[in-house]
């Protein structure tokens, strides 16, 4: 036990700059830093030493989920405490030593790992999300918005990036719960086709064009992008959010050329995604208990990949201080509905989850990745307007 508490103190001592307590399992408390102490750590029993050196995300997340380890402060400010220390190991990218995912994802498996996360239940993220069900980042056009008010702005925001025409066709690939599509099509009178894996997502989105009378303008397919691409439909503009994340990174170029083949010449497509600061693995505890299949893409990766399919980028946006207000507003609401959770879910699903929505949070505010919306074109479109200011507006 002295040994591991030994080996533990080693690292708190490179943890954090904030001063912080540590509770051990023995009674004993100890500070770190010599001002006043901002939160405690409470460790209810050792973590293996191994464990730490292996992979600290892992061992870390799953201590927290299990209980032998607490927090006594707010969870997401103890996070983010960490990420801004440069000398902790959330402080710097996971950069690449091995490419695990060397083979493309079948389509078997990321349905799989679709449906992984998604099919929780809808009666899951109601309770959290706000009324559009958007499961992505929002978009905070001023500072005391509401979540519901900023996933408008969102879907109003990529709407007009992609400059509709009625009778133009669109098609959002991870259509998530449909209001991009259903929106698409009350506005601007564009036919619109969402495709999801999430069999939950898909009845849901199949409810909401019924109720809004729009069968004859929007529809919603469960199945993979890239079954569509063997048809010969083709599609005017083409979007997608939050989606590209989970196709894995052997499988990038898949992507790329499926859009090459759904969108029409001088097309126009949006893609809305995570980014990382380098090529990088998501952390294994994602990868275990959140996101099965995740990969993070660099900005330089995707764009690189575009001249080989004559994709034109017209412009890039970083959304990535949207996305941590929206987190820290899905953490909070999450927090809110705790009882009802726990009708639903056992106490280790919850912790979780409230690791996921927190830790999140801390990464996009003072952590290395991003979340940027990429708007690009097939071949030459000399038809946009000039600048971002009339783009947008």
């Amino acid at each position: 036990m002295e040994f591991e508490k030994f080996f533990i103190d080693k690292f708190f001592k490179k943890l954090s700059k904030e001063t912080f307590t540590v509770a051990y399992w023995d009674n004993e408390r100890r500070q770190y830093g010599r001002d006043l102490s901002k939160f405690t750590i409470v460790l209810n029993k050792p973590i293996p030493k191994y464990k730490i050196l292996e992979d600290p995300y892992l061992a870390f997340g799953e201590a927290y989920m299990d209980g032998d380890i607490d927090f006594k402060g707010n969870l997401r400010q103890v996070l983010e405490s960490v990420y801004k220390n440069e000398e902790s190991f959330l402080s710097t990218p996971n950069i690449i030593k091995k490419i695990s995912h060397i083979i493309p994802t079948s389509m078997h498996q990321q349905k799989e790992d679709i449906q992984y996360h998604y099919d929780l239940g809808n009666d899951f993220y109601k309770l959290w999300l706000d009324e559009t069900m958007s499961y992505s980042c929002g978009y905070f056009e001023k500072e005391n918005e509401s979540l519901y008010e900023a996933q408008l702005n969102k879907i109003q925001h990529i709407l007009k990036k992609l400059q509709l025409k009625k009778g133009q066709r669109i098609l959002d690939i991870g259509s998530g719960w449909g209001w991009l599509i259903i929106e698409a099509a009350k506005k601007y009178g564009v036919k619109s086709l969402g495709i999801t894996l999430s069999e939950e997502q898909y009845k849901k989105t199949k409810e909401r064009i019924k109720k809004d009378g729009l069968e004859d303008l929007v529809d919603v397919k469960l199945m993979d992008y890239r079954h569509l691409a063997d048809s010969d439909t083709k599609f005017d503009r083409i979007v997608s959010v939050g989606m590209v994340e989970h196709v894995g990174r052997a499988s990038l170029n898949e992507y790329m050329e499926t859009i090459d083949k759904l969108l029409k010449p001088r097309g126009i497509s949006l893609l809305h995604c995570i980014t990382g600061q380098v090529e990088s693995e998501v952390n294994e505890w994602i990868k275990k208990y959140i996101f099965p299949g995740g990969y993070i893409p660099s900005v330089r990766e995707l764009v690189a990949m575009m001249p080989d399919y004559d994709f034109h980028l017209v412009d890039m946006e970083s959304l990535r201080l949207h996305y941590f207000k929206t987190l820290k507003k899905w953490a909070e609401n999450f927090e809110g509905v705790i009882d009802q959770v726990r009708n639903m879910y056992d106490e280790k699903f919850i912790r979780m989850w409230r690791m996921y929505l927190n830790g999140c949070a801390a990464s996009f505010h003072h952590g290395v990745i991003d979340v940027h919306q990429f708007l690009f074109t097939k071949g030459l479109n000399n038809d946009l307007p000039l600048t971002r200011k009339y783009l947008y507006k």
